[in-house]
Protein backbone atom coordinates (compact mmCIF):
# COMPACT_ATOMS: atom_id res chain seq x y z
CA UNK A 1 0.00 0.00 0.00
CA UNK A 2 1.32 3.64 -0.53
CA UNK A 3 0.01 6.94 0.83
CA UNK A 4 -0.75 10.45 -0.42
CA UNK A 5 -1.79 13.67 0.43
CA UNK A 6 -3.47 16.49 -1.98
CA UNK A 7 -1.55 19.39 -0.45
CA UNK A 8 -4.85 22.19 -1.74
CA UNK A 9 -6.09 25.27 -1.33
CA UNK A 10 -6.09 28.91 -3.12
CA UNK A 11 -2.54 30.40 -3.77
CA UNK A 12 -1.27 32.24 -1.14
CA UNK A 13 -2.47 29.77 1.58
CA UNK A 14 0.81 28.45 2.20
CA UNK A 15 0.63 25.01 0.45
CA UNK A 16 4.35 24.84 -0.41
CA UNK A 17 5.49 26.03 2.81
CA UNK A 18 3.49 23.14 3.79
CA UNK A 19 5.18 20.76 2.03
CA UNK A 20 8.89 21.79 2.91
CA UNK A 21 7.76 22.12 6.93
CA UNK A 22 5.98 18.66 6.55
CA UNK A 23 9.36 16.80 4.82
CA UNK A 24 11.55 18.15 7.35
CA UNK A 25 9.86 17.32 10.35
CA UNK A 26 9.35 13.59 8.59
CA UNK A 27 13.70 13.62 8.23
CA UNK A 28 13.91 15.13 11.62
CA UNK A 29 11.54 11.73 13.00
CA UNK A 30 13.84 9.67 10.35
CA UNK A 31 10.41 9.16 8.54
CA UNK A 32 10.37 8.98 4.84
CA UNK A 33 8.29 11.69 2.90
CA UNK A 34 8.91 12.93 -0.74
CA UNK A 35 7.24 15.64 -2.78
CA UNK A 36 6.11 16.08 -5.98
CA UNK A 37 5.50 19.43 -7.75
CA UNK A 38 1.94 19.92 -9.16
CA UNK A 39 1.85 23.34 -9.73
CA UNK A 40 3.21 24.31 -13.58
CA UNK A 41 3.25 28.26 -12.39
CA UNK A 42 5.45 27.27 -9.75
CA UNK A 43 8.91 29.61 -9.27
CA UNK A 44 10.48 28.77 -7.06
CA UNK A 45 10.15 25.86 -3.73
CA UNK A 46 12.09 25.01 -0.39
CA UNK A 47 12.10 21.17 -0.75
CA UNK A 48 13.89 18.72 -3.00
CA UNK A 49 11.06 17.42 -5.23
CA UNK A 50 10.49 13.03 -6.88
CA UNK A 51 8.77 14.99 -9.56
CA UNK A 52 8.31 18.75 -11.19
CA UNK A 53 5.70 18.84 -13.77
CA UNK A 54 7.49 21.60 -15.15
CA UNK A 55 9.41 18.92 -16.24
CA UNK A 56 6.40 17.86 -18.50
CA UNK A 57 4.97 21.39 -19.08
CA UNK A 58 5.56 24.64 -17.77
CA UNK A 59 3.02 27.48 -17.84
CA UNK A 60 5.17 30.19 -19.29
CA UNK A 61 5.79 28.39 -22.11
CA UNK A 62 1.94 27.19 -22.87
CA UNK A 63 1.21 31.08 -22.71
CA UNK A 64 3.68 32.18 -25.17
CA UNK A 65 2.44 29.23 -27.83
CA UNK A 66 0.71 32.06 -30.42
CA UNK A 67 -1.23 28.68 -31.49
CA UNK A 68 -2.73 28.54 -28.28
CA UNK A 69 -3.16 32.20 -27.23
CA UNK A 70 -4.25 31.65 -23.38
CA UNK A 71 -3.60 33.91 -20.77
CA UNK A 72 -2.74 32.79 -17.15
CA UNK A 73 -6.07 30.94 -16.22
CA UNK A 74 -6.55 29.06 -19.47
CA UNK A 75 -2.98 28.30 -19.70
CA UNK A 76 -2.92 26.83 -16.18
CA UNK A 77 -6.11 25.06 -17.02
CA UNK A 78 -4.27 23.19 -20.27
CA UNK A 79 -1.19 22.31 -18.21
CA UNK A 80 -3.22 20.25 -15.77
CA UNK A 81 -5.34 18.72 -18.86
CA UNK A 82 -1.95 17.97 -20.44
CA UNK A 83 -0.25 16.05 -17.16
CA UNK A 84 -3.96 14.32 -17.29
CA UNK A 85 -2.68 12.89 -21.26
CA UNK A 86 0.59 12.27 -19.81
CA UNK A 87 0.06 10.08 -16.53
CA UNK A 88 2.31 7.63 -17.59
CA UNK A 89 5.53 10.80 -17.65
CA UNK A 90 4.26 10.70 -13.73
CA UNK A 91 3.93 6.57 -13.11
CA UNK A 92 7.56 6.33 -13.68
CA UNK A 93 8.81 9.46 -12.29
CA UNK A 94 7.03 8.02 -8.93
CA UNK A 95 7.99 4.14 -9.43
CA UNK A 96 6.67 1.56 -7.51
CA UNK A 97 7.99 1.73 -3.85
CA UNK A 98 5.56 -0.48 -1.35
CA UNK A 99 4.95 2.16 1.51
CA UNK A 100 5.54 5.43 -0.27
CA UNK A 101 4.32 8.33 1.43
CA UNK A 102 4.18 11.63 -1.26
CA UNK A 103 2.84 14.92 -0.92
CA UNK A 104 1.36 16.51 -3.85
CA UNK A 105 2.08 20.29 -3.75
CA UNK A 106 -0.84 20.96 -5.92
CA UNK A 107 -1.75 24.46 -7.90
CA UNK A 108 -4.19 26.98 -6.13
CA UNK A 109 -6.62 28.04 -9.15
CA UNK A 110 -9.65 26.93 -7.31
CA UNK A 111 -11.37 25.71 -10.34
CA UNK A 112 -9.31 22.70 -10.48
CA UNK A 113 -11.28 21.67 -7.37
CA UNK A 114 -15.11 22.67 -7.73
CA UNK A 115 -16.01 21.43 -10.96
CA UNK A 116 -13.48 20.47 -13.13
CA UNK A 117 -12.60 16.85 -13.69
CA UNK A 118 -8.85 17.32 -13.61
CA UNK A 119 -8.12 16.94 -10.05
CA UNK A 120 -10.26 14.10 -9.64
CA UNK A 121 -9.02 11.69 -12.73
CA UNK A 122 -5.75 12.02 -10.46
CA UNK A 123 -6.95 10.93 -7.06
CA UNK A 124 -8.68 7.90 -9.88
CA UNK A 125 -5.59 7.09 -11.11
CA UNK A 126 -3.52 7.44 -7.73
CA UNK A 127 -6.14 4.86 -6.63
CA UNK A 128 -5.27 2.67 -9.33
CA UNK A 129 -1.40 2.75 -8.23
CA UNK A 130 -2.51 1.69 -4.90
CA UNK A 131 -2.79 4.83 -3.34
CA UNK A 132 -4.69 5.91 -0.18
CA UNK A 133 -5.19 9.25 -0.92
CA UNK A 134 -5.79 12.28 1.62
CA UNK A 135 -6.63 15.62 0.40
CA UNK A 136 -5.38 18.25 2.77
CA UNK A 137 -7.24 21.61 2.30
CA UNK A 138 -5.32 24.79 3.74
CA UNK A 139 -6.81 28.17 4.38
CA UNK A 140 -4.89 31.37 5.43
CA UNK A 141 -5.86 32.21 8.77
CA UNK A 142 -4.99 36.17 8.10
CA UNK A 143 -7.87 35.65 5.53
CA UNK A 144 -10.78 34.55 7.94
CA UNK A 145 -10.98 38.08 9.94
CA UNK A 146 -14.74 37.49 9.67
CA UNK A 147 -17.84 34.88 9.56
CA UNK A 148 -18.59 35.90 5.29
CA UNK A 149 -15.14 35.34 5.05
CA UNK A 150 -15.18 32.24 7.11
CA UNK A 151 -18.08 30.81 5.35
CA UNK A 152 -16.76 31.42 1.99
CA UNK A 153 -13.49 29.61 2.67
CA UNK A 154 -15.56 26.68 3.93
CA UNK A 155 -17.55 26.67 1.02
CA UNK A 156 -14.58 26.27 -1.31
CA UNK A 157 -13.29 23.47 0.76
CA UNK A 158 -16.39 21.60 0.56
CA UNK A 159 -16.57 22.10 -3.06
CA UNK A 160 -13.03 20.05 -3.52
CA UNK A 161 -14.43 17.16 -0.67
CA UNK A 162 -17.14 16.48 -2.62
CA UNK A 163 -15.71 17.01 -6.06
CA UNK A 164 -12.20 14.56 -5.07
CA UNK A 165 -14.80 12.38 -2.58
CA UNK A 166 -11.67 11.08 -0.74
CA UNK A 167 -10.69 11.44 3.34
CA UNK A 168 -10.14 15.02 3.66
CA UNK A 169 -8.84 17.58 6.41
CA UNK A 170 -9.17 21.13 6.15
CA UNK A 171 -5.81 23.25 7.99
CA UNK A 172 -6.31 27.36 9.24
CA UNK A 173 -2.57 28.06 8.18
CA UNK A 174 -0.20 30.85 9.37
CA UNK A 175 -1.09 30.79 12.85
CA UNK A 176 2.21 31.48 13.80
CA UNK A 177 1.82 35.08 11.88
CA UNK A 178 -1.42 36.36 13.85
CA UNK A 179 -1.22 38.66 16.83
CA UNK A 180 -2.58 37.26 20.05
CA UNK A 181 -5.59 39.38 19.13
CA UNK A 182 -5.98 37.84 16.26
CA UNK A 183 -5.81 34.21 18.10
CA UNK A 184 -8.48 35.09 19.86
CA UNK A 185 -10.64 35.97 17.10
CA UNK A 186 -9.63 33.08 14.92
CA UNK A 187 -10.11 30.54 17.70
CA UNK A 188 -14.04 30.80 17.63
CA UNK A 189 -13.74 29.80 13.69
CA UNK A 190 -11.64 26.52 14.36
CA UNK A 191 -14.36 24.68 15.68
CA UNK A 192 -17.72 26.90 15.91
CA UNK A 193 -21.55 26.54 15.62
CA UNK A 194 -22.37 27.79 11.78
CA UNK A 195 -26.29 28.89 13.33
CA UNK A 196 -24.21 31.18 15.92
CA UNK A 197 -21.85 32.04 13.51
CA UNK A 198 -25.55 33.25 11.25
CA UNK A 199 -26.66 35.08 14.06
CA UNK A 200 -23.66 37.03 13.97
CA UNK A 201 -23.68 37.75 10.09
CA UNK A 202 -27.35 39.09 10.50
CA UNK A 203 -25.99 41.71 12.08
CA UNK A 204 -23.85 42.90 9.13
CA UNK A 205 -26.21 41.66 6.32
CA UNK A 206 -29.94 42.64 4.94
CA UNK A 207 -32.88 40.72 5.73
CA UNK A 208 -32.55 39.40 1.68
CA UNK A 209 -29.78 37.03 2.39
CA UNK A 210 -30.80 35.80 6.01
CA UNK A 211 -32.53 32.39 4.25
CA UNK A 212 -29.15 32.10 2.52
CA UNK A 213 -27.12 32.31 4.90
CA UNK A 214 -29.11 30.13 7.52
CA UNK A 215 -29.15 27.48 4.46
CA UNK A 216 -25.24 27.92 3.90
CA UNK A 217 -25.15 27.30 7.46
CA UNK A 218 -27.14 24.09 7.63
CA UNK A 219 -25.17 22.87 4.23
CA UNK A 220 -22.12 22.96 6.17
CA UNK A 221 -23.44 21.26 9.57
CA UNK A 222 -24.50 18.66 7.56
CA UNK A 223 -21.39 17.65 5.94
CA UNK A 224 -19.25 18.50 9.15
CA UNK A 225 -17.33 20.51 7.23
CA UNK A 226 -16.97 23.07 10.14
CA UNK A 227 -13.60 21.81 11.94
CA UNK A 228 -10.19 23.19 10.91
CA UNK A 229 -7.15 21.98 12.29
CA UNK A 230 -4.51 24.46 13.23
CA UNK A 231 -1.34 24.47 12.04
CA UNK A 232 1.48 26.66 13.70
CA UNK A 233 4.97 26.11 11.79
CA UNK A 234 6.64 27.07 14.57
CA UNK A 235 5.45 24.78 17.47
CA UNK A 236 6.60 20.91 16.72
CA UNK A 237 3.58 19.68 18.67
CA UNK A 238 1.10 21.33 15.96
CA UNK A 239 2.66 19.87 12.76
CA UNK A 240 2.76 16.45 14.70
CA UNK A 241 -1.12 16.85 15.86
CA UNK A 242 -1.92 17.74 12.77
CA UNK A 243 0.07 14.52 10.98
CA UNK A 244 -1.20 12.17 12.99
CA UNK A 245 -4.91 13.18 11.87
CA UNK A 246 -3.83 13.03 7.79
CA UNK A 247 -2.18 9.40 8.85
CA UNK A 248 -5.66 8.25 10.86
CA UNK A 249 -7.68 9.33 7.44
CA UNK A 250 -5.74 6.80 5.22
CA UNK A 251 -4.60 4.45 7.82
CA UNK A 252 -0.96 4.93 7.69
CA UNK A 253 1.07 2.94 9.91
CA UNK A 254 -1.95 0.17 10.54
CA UNK A 255 -0.52 -2.54 7.94
CA UNK A 256 2.98 -1.92 9.60
CA UNK A 257 1.46 -2.97 12.57
CA UNK A 258 -0.38 -6.20 11.69
CA UNK A 259 3.06 -7.20 9.91
CA UNK A 260 4.86 -6.48 13.05
CA UNK A 261 2.21 -8.84 14.78
CA UNK A 262 2.69 -12.05 12.70
CA UNK A 263 6.35 -11.84 13.07
CA UNK A 264 6.51 -11.76 16.62
CA UNK A 265 4.07 -14.57 16.66
CA UNK A 266 4.62 -16.79 13.84
CA UNK A 267 3.00 -19.54 15.05
CA UNK A 268 -0.34 -17.83 16.59
CA UNK A 269 -3.13 -16.33 14.47
CA UNK A 270 -3.11 -12.88 14.04
CA UNK A 271 -5.31 -11.14 16.33
CA UNK A 272 -8.31 -9.14 14.88
CA UNK A 273 -7.34 -6.49 16.31
CA UNK A 274 -4.31 -5.46 14.52
CA UNK A 275 -5.69 -6.84 11.93
CA UNK A 276 -6.15 -2.93 9.65
CA UNK A 277 -9.84 -2.74 7.97
CA UNK A 278 -9.60 -2.04 4.23
CA UNK A 279 -12.82 -1.96 2.77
Amino acid sequence: MRYAQLVMGPAGSGKSTYCSTILQHCENVQRSVQVVNLDPAAEQFGYPVLADVRELVELDDVMEAADLQLGPNGGLVFCMEYLVQNFDWLEEKLGDVEDDYILFDCPGQIELYTHMPVMRQLVETLHQWNFRVCGVFLIDSQFVVDCSKFFAGVLTALSAMIQLEIPHINVMSKMDLLTKKQLKEVDRFLDPDPQQLVEELKANTTKRFRKLNEALAQLIDDYSMVAFQPLNLSEEDSINNLLIQIDNAIQYGEDLDVREMKDDNEDDQTYPEFVADHS
